[in-house]
């Protein structure tokens, strides 16, 4: 009779017990999973990117600055020799049917510009041969164009340059990547590689940036420069057409 007793003491322990651990698993799993919190990717600026790609920046940053000046300059020179006065010809036309060769040169000196020159140094050749007129006119002209086109060869260099730069800054960034990968022996991780491969590949990005810009101002003056020619050529004729008129 104890024992049956003693047994049934222990009964509502037991299920106590049992009700508290399904209770604590109840509520374990109506609790919310808390997930770690990511943290926030640092973003870089533009000068920060400068600093990591290291000593190949510092010619990039010359040629940059070598092509921007060079395509501010030359543009200020081609938009000024572009530039026409319509009365020029008409006067020169006045001029020469009237005689006065003087005032037509002291008139292209006043106006001083190439397409000035190349009349003045066809009325310095009137009464010359034709021919000898306008192989001068066209001496000049060539001269002109070719002013016009001075320090042009820094930007072609610098749109062929730039990217070669930056990809061999790449190049040096690689091998230090994988020869810090290689010595960090058991405890390299994916951490060393992609850190030294993304600051390797800044001078690429920077050499095409400068490049493609450059590339991109030699021709824009290229084309400017063949409109100021086109001009030229189109005053040239006027002032052969001008010698061969009936007086």
């Amino acid at each position: 009779m104890s024992v049956f007793s003693t047994i049934l003491a222990q009964v509502p322990a037991a299920v106590d017990s049992t009700f508290a651990a399904t209770a604590d698993s109840a509520a374990a799993s109506i609790a919310p999973v808390v997930e770690p919190v990511a943290e926030p990717v640092q973003e870089l600026s533009v000068w920060q990117l400068c600093l990591e790609g290291g000593f190949v920046m510092i010619p990039l940053a010359l040629l940059a600055i070598i092509a921007i000046y060079v395509f501010v300059e030359r543009a200020i020179v081609i938009r000024k020799a572009a530039k026409e006065d319509d009365s020029f010809m008409k006067r020169i036309k006045d001029y020469i049917h009237e005689g006065e060769l003087e005032s037509a040169q002291n008139l292209c000196r006043h106006t001083n510009s190439p397409y000035s020159r190349l009349i003045a140094k066809g009325i310095s050749r009137i009464g010359r041969p034709m021919n000898d007129v306008l192989v001068a006119i066209e001496n000049t002209g060539n001269i002109e164009v070719a002013n016009l086109g001075k320090s042009l060869p820094w930007l072609a260099t610098t749109a062929a340059g730039a990217p070669m730069i930056g990809f061999l800054g790449t190049v040096i960034g690689m091998v230090q990547a994988f020869y810090n990968l290689a010595s960090a022996g058991s405890s390299a991780n994916i951490d060393v590689l992609a850190g030294g491969i993304y600051k390797a590949l800044v001078t690429t990005v920077a050499g095409l940036i400068v490049g493609i810009l450059a590339l991109f101002a030699y021709n824009y003056l290229v084309a400017r420069i063949n409109g100021v020619m086109n001009s030229l050529e189109g005053k040239t004729m006027e002032f052969m057409d001008l010698l061969n008129e009936p007086s």
